[in-house]
């Protein structure tokens, strides 16, 4: 029996996708704090946490243009008046 996805599963998932690259790159910046990695291992780690950085960054200005695309389509949306 094949194996089915579900909708919500991080591949399919943005914000799924944004929370799992920020657990992985809280768990890097802790490794690093914590200077017991050898060097090599360091920068790998290091280097894989920039790319999850790029990657976070890159969801939330994907977000920020979806909410202004939305606010813009209804003006009356972001206004604070009642």
């Amino acid at each position: 029996m094949a194996s089915r996805k579900e909708p919500s599963a991080p591949e399919t998932d943005p914000v799924g996708r944004f929370e799992d690259a920020m657990t992985e790159l809280e768990a890097i910046v802790e490794a690093l704090e914590r200077g017991d990695l050898r060097l090599e291992e360091s920068l790998q780690r290091f280097e894989r946490g920039v790319a999850l950085a790029r990657q976070c960054r890159g969801s939330l200005d994907a977000a920020e243009l979806k909410v202004r695309n939305l606010l813009q389509a209804d003006p009356e949306a972001g206004d604070d008046k009642s």
